[in-house]
């Protein structure tokens, strides 16, 4: 691959490696290549495994943030590949960014969006994270946090999408001890790769019961944005449409 190419990785290349266990990086935010990975080690978190510690839950029931799902990608993919002073330089470069910016577009990657009250009645966008969504499997990809607990929120609000739309596998890739502190755990890749074609297969019956109750269907490109959608009227019906944040605190509570 030539030094100078700065094509962006075509979406069906993109979601066939994703389908076989392998994704891309690059050594700069200025490399043009890109090279692919596939750890002998995977972390994934379970979706029923998620470790909401009490000072999260009384963040999310106190409502400090306001919490959307893809309102905002190409702000949180750049504020996921923005210097960070723990490390030199992003793996996030301009090709992959772009990669995935045209990949969002097509509807198979999704970001979560967490704000905060700003100057002038503004809002402030102070934490997210970014993923690749198909079938019943979801491949976080990077996060970001400007705020407190701004990132955490953004995962529980994940989790709970993801198992409110009938998902199966949550892939972070690379285990982080601010991962495993929320319930990630590593698994070798042969066994990351048994789970990853479990959540390729179709079921038998259709949906599973979480996607079949709430009408969210996690194939192909529905997974994340309509659980999220999900988890907005069950507050609602649950009288908590002013106070989202305390049903997912209730909802993780009750099954992690």
């Amino acid at each position: 691959m030539s030094r100078h190419d700065t094509s962006i990785i075509p979406p069906e290349l993109l979601l066939q490696a994703y389908r076989a266990g392998i994704f891309p990086m690059s050594d700069s935010r200025d490399d043009p290549e890109v090279y692919w990975v596939e750890p002998r080690m995977r972390a994934i978190l379970p979706l029923d495994g998620f470790h909401l510690s009490h000072s999260l839950a009384r963040t999310l029931r106190r409502g400090r943030f306001r919490v959307t799902c893809n309102e905002a990608f190409d702000a949180v993919i750049d504020a996921c590949a923005a210097p960070r002073a723990e490390a030199e330089d992003s793996w996030i470069s301009l090709r992959i960014a772009e990669s995935y910016r045209e990949l969002h577009r097509h509807g198979q990657a999704h970001s979560i969006e967490t704000w905060q009250a700003g100057p002038g009645g503004t809002e402030v966008l102070v934490g997210g994270l970014y993923g690749v969504g198909f079938d019943r499997v979801f491949c976080g990809e990077s996060m970001f946090s400007r705020a407190s607990d701004a990132s955490k929120v953004a995962l529980a609000w994940l989790v709970a999408a993801l198992r409110r739309a009938g998902a199966e596998l949550l892939d972070c890739q690379f285990t982080t001890p601010h991962l495993a502190s929320l319930g990630a755990v590593e698994i070798t890749q042969a066994q990351y790769l048994d789970r990853l074609q479990a959540a390729l297969e179709p079921q038998v019956g259709g949906e599973s019961s979480a996607g079949a109750a709430s009408g969210a269907s996690a194939a192909g490109t529905g997974g994340l944005p309509a659980g999220f959608a999900a988890l907005l009227v069950d507050a609602a019906a649950a009288g908590l449409s002013s106070s989202p944040g305390n049903f997912i605190a209730q909802s993780l509570t009750h099954t992690s």
